[in-house]
């Protein structure tokens, strides 16, 4: 009797206070990582588990690489694009340059033309002057020797260059042969006597020189 007594009302049979003492949650490092993973994982609307928002976690996304990778190659070589229309820039430009300098050329040869145009109605007065010095009209210290100083002069200054003296080697590109004569002292053909000067203006020629050659035998 006594011993039933202690065993029901004394104490509590050793099976049951195991229950009753038994810790909520397990103990120890294991059940830390358990627990972790039941509070990552919770029930969805289905039943299903789900894992739980957790801080944001800083990722890379190859794809930011990717794209960071052709901004580089793109900074560092030149697009097609602009490199044709770099290209067609410097085309036109070089073309332009070409347009300027004829232009300008082509301008500087009409000034001389027009010039020499004006110019050759005074050859005929040139021609008689040179006829006049060759025949001993115009002596030295007389009364025309100074105008004629100054018309030869001013002629010189707007450009009139005078062409053809004796003992020049033969040019058909600026001498125009009236005679020709053997002569054993030459070599080539050269410049005999001078009838009438050409003359230049810039770079035009204006009128050939009419002159005499001798020849080598």
């Amino acid at each position: 009797m006594t011993e039933d007594t202690a065993n029901g009302e004394g104490r509590v049979p050793e099976d049951e206070g195991a229950e009753q003492s038994a810790p909520a949650s397990p103990a120890g490092p294991d059940a830390t990582a358990d627990q972790a993973a039941d509070a990552a994982s919770v029930p969805g609307e289905d039943g299903a588990f789900v894992e739980a928002e957790g801080p944001d976690v800083e990722t890379t996304d190859p794809m930011d690489e990717e794209l960071q990778d052709l901004i580089e190659k793109t900074r560092n070589e030149p697009v097609e694009g602009d490199s044709e229309h770099l290209a067609d820039l410097k085309r036109v430009t070089a073309e332009y340059a070409n347009y300027r300098k004829r232009t300008e050329a082509n301008r500087e040869i009409e000034r001389q033309r027009a010039v020499g145009d004006v110019v050759k109605g005074i050859l005929p007065v040139l021609d008689d002057l040179d006829r006049a010095e060759k025949h001993g009209d115009l002596a030295e210290g007389g009364p025309l020797t100074a105008i004629v100083a100054k018309l030869r002069t001013n002629v010189e200054r707007i450009g009139l260059v005078k062409v053809g003296a004796v003992g020049d080697a033969f040019d058909p590109q600026v001498h125009e042969a009236i005679f020709q004569k053997p002569n054993p002292e030459v070599q080539v053909d050269t410049v005999a006597d001078v009838v009438e000067s050409g003359y230049y203006i810039g770079e035009t020629l204006l009128r050939a020189a009419k002159v005499v050659v001798d020849k080598p035998e």
